[in-house]
Formats: C-alpha cells, structure tokens, sequence
C-alpha cells in the first residue's frame, strides 16, 4: 500500500474512532435555555413514559418540534453519545429525525415538525377534525413501513420501538412519525441483535411487543379512539 494512502486511512480511522465515542460532532446544539423557553418551561407534555417525557416545542421563528427528556442516560456521556449518533442515522420519511441536542440540566433531543400534534389528540380532541379513512389507511400504512425499516433494513435491527396514538406524530402533511425508537430496550439495557429476519426473532418478547402494540394501535384507527377508551385483552 502507498505510504500516503496508508497514512490518510490511519488519520481517517482515528478521527472515525473519536467521533463514535466523544462528544457529538454533526449534530445541532440548542442552548438549554431556548429548549426551556420554547417548552413553556416544560409544560408542554406531549407523552411520558419510563424513559423520559416528551414535550411540544415552539422556537422562535414558528417551528414546531417535539423535545424528548432522555432519563434513561444519566449515569454516563458514552451511551448518550452513542444513542444520539445513532438516531442521527436514522433516516426514513416514518421516523421524526433528530433535530439536535440540548445537554444542559436535562438531556435533551430535539426532533423535527409535529405541526399537526399526536394522532392521540386527534382521537380526543373533540376541537380537532376527525381523520377521514384515507386519512387512518396512510397512517397505518406508514408506521408498518417504519417498522419494516427499523427491524429489517436498520443495522443493528432496532427492537426498542413503543407504537401507541400518542406518540405518533403529525406533521403539517398529516404524515404519520414514529418518535419512541432508540437502542434501548424495554428493561433498559442495550441490544445489539444480529441482522437477521423478524420471522426468526419475533418469537421473543421485543417482536411479540411491536406486533400487539401494532394491532392496538390499528383497532384505535378503525374505531377512532385511543386505547384508554378502547378495551383490549392481552393475548
């Protein structure tokens, strides 16, 4: 090998190797202050779950973006970074895209354009339109594509993905946005699966999850009411 070129792939494996584990370097830095403004001090709250609360955010210049407390990080830098540069990767027309990152008091991130709220608020807002039938198909249609993507096409597959009304987002085109995706899984520790097919792993708890919180949330599109309304027995 050429020395030149061996040198440049030494330099260019060493810069790699920094950026996976140091601080985030292709990512956008909000200032936890404008976070804590846009957020009406945090009491915007679009969902809460075991790993954080999201909230609704409105900056300055009218964008609407969803702001996501990640409890789950508290203990380390390493495994934050390594979640945000993750998601940075994730790119699907389903999936709401990481925006940047906020690291002051809370760790924060910060999605992209929820214009139109969660699908929740439109099956309980009586003030909101009801969604017609094309409306709901497009919805369910595009969270089984995200799925598809998180579980098939994403290396490693993604198995930490809570499905439910509420925290599916709409964006100014109605489009439907998966927001609870990461490396995590559901008791909290990191899972890094092979790349191998659903019909394989779908035995296991993470894949019997995603398949029953995907039939909840298609009976909630053909009633028009979200789960809290709707009784549904575990199989």
């Amino acid at each position: 090998m050429d020395p030149m070129i061996r040198k440049l792939r030494f330099r260019l494996l060493a810069w790699l190797h920094r950026s996976r584990s140091g601080p985030i370097l292709f990512v956008k830095k909000f200032s936890y202050k404008d976070v804590k403004r846009a957020t009406d001090g945090f009491h915007r709250v679009v969902y809460s779950n075991s790993h954080g609360t999201a909230y609704k955010a409105r900056f300055e210049g009218g964008e609407v973006a969803l702001v996501k407390e990640t409890r789950a990080f508290d203990e380390g830098t390493e495994s934050f970074y390594r979640e945000v540069q993750f998601l940075e990767r994730l790119h699907h027309r389903h999936l709401l895209a990481l925006r940047g990152v906020s690291t002051g008091n809370k760790r924060l991130l910060v999605f992209d354009n929820i214009e139109n709220g969660s699908l929740k608020e439109h099956f309980n807002d009586p003030l909101k339109t009801p969604l017609n039938w094309k409306a709901r198909l497009q919805i369910a249609v595009g969270v089984a594509a995200a799925l598809e993507y998180l579980l098939l096409f994403s290396n490693p597959p993604v198995y930490h993905v809570s499905i439910s009304s509420g925290n599916i987002m709409l964006d100014d085109n109605f489009t439907a946005k998966l927001t609870n995706v990461g490396l995590l899984s559901s008791i909290g520790t990191y899972v890094q699966m092979p790349h191998s097919s659903c019909s394989e792993e779908c035995m296991g708890q993470e894949c019997g999850n995603i398949v029953f919180q995907l039939g909840v949330l298609i009976l909630e599109l053909v009633t028009g009411q979200s789960s809290r309304r709707t009784k549904v027995a575990p199989i």
